[in-house]
Parts: structure tokens; sequence; C-alpha cells
């Protein structure tokens, strides 16, 4: 693209401090403003204050930076719904595709720059103009939905990140909690500590959302890349401590099955695609860049990097626990302060997380709301909307209380629309009259039907699995630990 800086670029986005009693800007600049902090990306995009823009190693490390977050924690359990065999090769086939469905947006956005004079173009902008550009009247003249029905599932998938959130904290902490009068310094004993059960899970989780409230109040960009620079320090540090110990003392694999049935591979389904989901990260990382010719380099090398390591982080897990995984692997660490220090460091990255990932729906629904109201009840309106919308996440994740279940639902609904299903069509319709081949046609069909095919069966599954009588509620996080 070129390389002229957008207006709503996080250069100038870093200065901005929201005024609530003025009618803001629209959802369509706020999106262009915001949209570097999509999944997992909400880190650090804001901070880059250099206007000559970001190296391709830079650019590199943002793009693995982004995708190394609670997903990736739920792989080893998606790895058992799968199987052995097939979940790895699943999972690359999975890392392929949606890289590619990331250049076929890349292109199309570019394309659509270049022939409107453009600077930059956001997912949203791009699917409406590829609508425009499509062979059909009815198309072109609803082409606006396409810009609506992105911005829908990017709240829905900034909504569902902070559901999952909610659940991920709740089932740590409770798990510290009632191991705390067994956990040793030692984590090399065998000996056998027989939790102390506490409250639900589901009151934690209520526990949390003041805490979440004050968090949402922050609106200025400068103090959130504070929040993310806390949040990535301390998911890598765990991280680094979760891999070194699921690589030793790995058990006899032969009793592991190679593949599953097609129930409990939607569920596998649903939990990779959600890891997979970065595709609002890769036009503002490609806009911040020094020299855009290298970013499709950059990002077959980024996804390459992020698919290797969600094969060894879920084969490791599954081949390490086994049947005895859960649905996030921190909740099989041992019982000594190491690794419950590293159910707290993620405690903490979540919660800063969860501030980043809230930032952009609110920040499309607010102003909305907002302009609709005079001036006088602008700052109360922003308010009651705001603890709303987190109330709401809280009100999901309760529920939904099984972290396993969270991941395949948001991951068959959204990320399988963002990821797979709407790239492939806006290839067809944005090169169609251009008098695209039969082959290519045929190739992003195909994709897009398998994405609509997982979109489908995932969602039923995870609802099916819910609304199961007699199914637990929770997953167990009081088990026993050795």
């Amino acid at each position: 693209m070129p390389k002229t800086q957008s207006a709503g670029g996080p250069q100038e986005a870093v200065e901005l401090k929201l005024d609530l009693r003025s009618p803001l800007q629209s959802a369509e600049k706020l999106q262009d403003k915001d949209s570097s902090f999509l999944e997992g990306s909400a880190s650090e995009l804001p901070g880059l204050e250099k206007t000559k823009g970001i190296t391709a190693f830079q650019a590199l490390i943002h793009l693995v930076k982004c995708n190394m977050g609670t997903g990736i924690l739920g792989l080893p359990l998606a790895l058992k719904n799968a199987g052995l065999l097939t979940g790895p090769l699943s999972l690359l086939a999975m890392g392929f595709v949606a890289c590619h469905c990331m250049h076929i947006l890349v292109r199309c956005a570019q394309r659509f720059c270049h022939r409107l004079n453009k600077p930059f173009m956001d997912y949203g902008d791009t699917v409406m103009h590829g609508l425009e550009a499509s062979p059909s009247t009815w198309l072109q003249n609803h082409a606006h939905w396409g810009r609506h029905m992105v911005t829908f599932f990017l709240i829905f998938t900034q909504m569902g990140f902070c559901c999952v959130y909610i659940v991920f904290l709740a089932d740590n902490l409770k798990q510290v909690v009632e191991a705390i009068n067994g956990t040793t310094i030692s984590c090399h004993n065998n000996e056998t500590v027989i939790p102390t059960p506490t409250m639900d899970s589901r009151l934690y989780m209520l526990a949390f959302l003041p805490f979440l409230m004050l968090l949402v109040l922050i609106q200025n960009l400068r103090v959130m890349s504070i929040l993310s620079m806390l949040a990535n320090v301390s998911m890598l540090v765990s991280l680094i401590i979760i891999s070194q110990y699921i690589a030793q003392d790995i058990p006899d694999p032969s009793q592991l099955p190679l593949t599953t049935s097609w129930e409990t591979y939607s569920l596998f389904f649903g939990t990779a695609i959600f890891s997979f989901e970065s595709i609002g990260l890769v036009l503002p990382l490609e806009n911040k860049m020094k020299d855009t010719r290298h970013f499709p380099a950059i990002l077959t090398s980024g996804m390459s990097i992020i698919t290797a390591l969600y094969i060894v982080i879920s084969v490791l897990g599954y081949l390490r626990f086994q049947n005895d995984i859960k649905a996030s692997i921190t909740l099989n660490l041992p019982n000594c302060w190491l690794y419950q220090s590293v159910k707290l460091l993620y405690i903490t990255g979540i919660l800063c997380s969860y501030a980043l990932q809230f930032y952009v729906p609110a920040e499309i629904i607010i102003p909305w709301a907002v302009s609709r109201v005079s001036k006088r009840w602008a700052l109360l309106l922003d308010l009651s909307v705001r603890f709303t919308m987190v109330s709401l996440t809280c009100i999901l994740a309760i529920l939904i209380p099984r972290l396993d279940l969270v991941l395949a639902l948001m991951g068959s609904v959204s990320s399988s629309a963002l990821a797979l299903i709407i790239p492939p069509l806006l290839d067809i319709t944005t090169y169609y009259s251009e008098g695209m081949s039969p082959l290519a046609i045929a190739k992003d069909a195909l994709i897009s039907i398998l994405g609509f095919v997982g979109f489908v069966v995932g969602t039923y599954q995870a609802l099916d699995e819910l609304m199961q009588p007699g199914h637990p509620a929770t997953f167990s996080n009081s088990t026993t630990f050795i």
C-alpha cells in the first residue's frame, strides 16, 4: 500500500483522549484507528510512534506475539478431541489456509487502496468495496451490508475474547486458592494434595466484575500501552515455564487415539480456528511497515512460526497429560509455587488484556450511542453502556462456564467467518469481473464451504455439549494435584 500514514493510524491514536461530553467519531473511523487491537493484537501497535514505520523484523515479532493468547493454552485439549495424528495435521492445514486467506485480504485491500487512492483500507472497507466491484447489481446496491457484517463479527469476536478471559481468570484463581494450603516450594516431590473446596467458579467471575469495570474506564491509549506491555511480559514468562515443564517426563503415548469422531473433531475445529484468529491485525500491521513490499514474506514467515508453535505446544501438552488434559494447560501444572506463580502471572496478563480487547467493541458501540443524545446525558450514557457491556460478558461467562466450550463456540461462530468464509468470497467478488480462472474460483469456493461447514457443525456441537442433561456445568478445576 502507499506509505502515507492513515489519519486514524496508531501514531495519532496514541495522543487521543476521548471526550465523553461530545459526539465521538463514527464507528468506521474508530474501527480504522483501533483495528490494531484485534485478537491478542491489542497489545503493542498503539505504542509504535516512529513516524518512519516499523521494520520487517518488528512486524514479524508483533505478528507472532499477538497470537500467544489464551487460545494456545486450550490447544492440548483440542488435540485430544481430534486425535494424535489428525490434530497436528489439521493444525498444519488450518495454518496454511488461514495464512492464504490473510494474503487474499491484503491483496484485495492493496488493490482498492491503489484504485481509490487511499492510504489505508481496513477489513470492513475492503469487503464493502469488494461487493461494489462484484458483477451483481444487488450486491453493489447492498455493499454497505458487508461492512456492517464485518463490524458485527469483530464486535462478537472481541466480546467473545472477554468472555473467555473471565472464565480463564475464575478457573485459574479458584485452583490457586483451593490448593494454597498444600502448595510446596519443591516441584519434584510426589505428594498428593487434596485441595480445599471453596466457592463456585461462577462466584469468582462475579468477584472479578468490579475490577473489570474499573479497567474499562481507561480510555487513554498511552495507559493501554503500559497494560499491554505488562500483559506481554507476564504471558511470555509463563509460556516459557510451561513449555519447559511439558517437555519433561512424557509417558508412553501408545494408548492415545490417532483419530476421533466428527463430533469431538468439530470442537477441535472451533478451538483451533479461534487460536488462528489474528486476521484483524494484518492490515493495520502492514500499514505501519516502512517497506510494505516485504509484508507478504513476513506474513508467511510469521504464520509458519505460529503454526509450528501451536503444533509443538499442543502435541507436548497432550502427550504429557494425555486423558487428564484440562481446558487450559495451566490447570494441569503441579502444586508448587513456581507453577502456581505461572497461573498468577497469566491471571495478571489476562486481566490487563481484558481492557485492551474490550476497547474495540466499546469504541464502535459507545460513540454511536452517545451521538444520539444531548451533551448533558453523554457521560451518563457512556458509563451506562460501558458497564452494561462488561456485565454482559460476565453473564455470558457465567452461563457458559466451560472454557473449552467457550473457545470452541467463539471460534466456530466468529473466527470461521472472519478468517475462512469472508476472505475467499471477497477474492471472487473483487477479481471475478477481470476473468478469474475456474480453478481459482473453485479453490475460493471450497475454502468458504469448508469454513461454513465448520461454522455450522462446530456451533451445533458446542451448543449440544452445553445442553447435555447431567453434563457438568464446569470442567473440573478442583482435582487432586500430584
